[in-house]
């Protein structure tokens, strides 16, 4: 009996050193699933860019610009990939100094943690998520410009514009900066960071550009809106990647923001179905594809802070508020955004954004507001965020614009635009049919 005593407080020595290390140590392992969710995310998203932003925005176009459509959404987003991993991450998400721009540490992906702070997944999971949004932010510009920006032009300034204005802004909101730790602004996945900088951008883009030759007097119909309709489809699909994933876990947030995501795109493209009965005679697929686009916007930046009672009403805004916003911005102020790039991102993520500090009520089943905010205190909070970034996207991306030009004109010749940018620009042609 004295023995085995005497062996348990033996084992009981050696053991309390390992105990007491055990107790220091962090476990520093991602959960698989988490994990699984966001590499999955990721491929949903760069889904929404190569195929469904090229065919949603191929088939809006004119015949004879086709093939410059798609060439200048990949280009962008193969060169806003390769400099995310040189300087745009650290950037957004790097070490945090003054919050206004993260640190240089983590430049060309140097010194990542083996799982992000504050998450369950590895930083390189995060990074690639992350990537995929760098990507389709300054593509979704490229819709603005369409039949008359110089392909050269284009490439630098969406270059520069990745990491003199998405980056920061991503910073100041996602990557602990001051909008988001000092003003209290929200963003669940980029009602702000990603539609308000590319919507108010591609407005000052196009104001410099100039409009299309023969706007607003001659008729620019889409020459395929069956291309148009499948890359909706596609972008619509992706965007539950976009949504769902920015919880950055595979958990009820995610399953939320899908399932509001789904629903704001479904009332918005039914709403916008409606209003064109009424105003032009007939429901288009056009239309179909623009009214789901303008809910997914809108419900882009709450979707995982509200109910989907609340999705409901975002959907049905979005279609209130852009369709009107495309007849002001064309036929009012005579501003050629070719393919309603402000109107419909840029507008739709702003009113989401102001929509979110209503519904992240309680009482109107939302999530909550943080300790102490109030729903005024939280719009007030929206409104300065959306109003910083908006005047730092105008600023910046003018400069950014007039800068490029200096090396690398921004517009075809007239002989250009009339031929089309397929041949001019590329030397090819979308289809052949001897």
């Amino acid at each position: 009996m004295r023995k085995t005593a005497a062996r348990c407080a033996a084992t009981l020595a050696l053991a309390l050193p390992s105990l007491a290390f055990a107790q220091e140590t962090v476990v520093d392992v991602a959960d698989t699933g988490d994990t699984a969710w966001i590499l999955i995310s990721a491929a949903l998203v760069l889904m929404m860019t190569m195929p469904g932003l090229t065919l949603f925005y191929g088939g809006l176009v004119r015949a004879k610009s086709f093939l410059a459509v798609l060439v200048q959404v990949g280009t962008i987003a193969a060169s806003a990939s390769l400099l995310w991993i040189a300087l745009g991450y650290t950037m957004a998400f790097g070490p945090v100094g003054s919050g206004w721009i993260g640190g240089f540490g983590n430049a060309m992906l140097g010194n990542l943690g083996n799982v992000r702070d504050g998450y369950m997944v590895p930083e390189s999971a995060f990074v690639l998520f992350q990537m995929t949004f760098a990507a389709i932010t300054p593509a979704l510009m490229a819709g603005a410009w369409v039949d008359r920006a110089r392909f050269g032009w284009v490439v630098g300034f969406c270059a520069l514009w990745g990491l003199v204005v998405y980056a920061p802004v991503a910073h100041w909101i996602w990557g602990g900066g001051w909008l988001a730790t000092k003003v209290g602004t929200l963003d669940f996945a980029g009602g702000i960071v990603v539609h308000t900088t590319a919507g108010v951008s591609a407005l000052v883009a196009v104001i410099l550009l100039g409009s299309r030759s023969g706007f607003p007097r001659t008729l620019m119909l889409p020459h395929a809106p069956s291309l148009t309709m499948a890359g909706a489809a596609l972008l619509w699909v992706g965007w539950f990647g976009f949504n769902g994933g920015s919880a950055l876990a595979a958990n009820d947030d995610a399953a939320s923001a899908i399932i509001n995501t789904h629903v704001g795109a479904s009332m918005a493209a039914l709403v916008w179905l409606l209003i064109e009965r009424f105003t032009v005679g007939k429901p288009t697929s056009v239309g179909f594809a623009t009214g789901a686009i303008a809910g997914l916007a809108t419900v882009t930046p709450a979707a995982g802070f509200i109910s989907p009672g609340a999705a409901f009403a975002f959907g049905a805004v979005a279609a209130l508020v852009c369709y009107p916003m495309i007849q002001i911005v064309k036929q009012r102020l005579k501003i050629d955004d070719s393919l309603d790039v402000f109107a419909v991102h840029g507008v739709g993520g702003i009113t989401g954004s102001l929509l979110l500090a209503v519904f992240l009520s309680p009482d109107l089943g939302g999530t909550g507001y943080a300790d102490g905010a109030t729903m005024i205190s939280q719009l007030a909070a929206q409104f300065v965020g959306i109003g910083v970034v908006a005047l730092w996207s105008a600023i910046a991306s003018a400069i950014i614009a007039v800068g490029v030009s200096l090396l690398l004109p921004m517009r075809v010749s007239e002989d250009d635009e009339r031929e089309g940018l397929d041949l001019a620009s590329h030397g090819e042609r979308a289809w052949e049919f001897d």
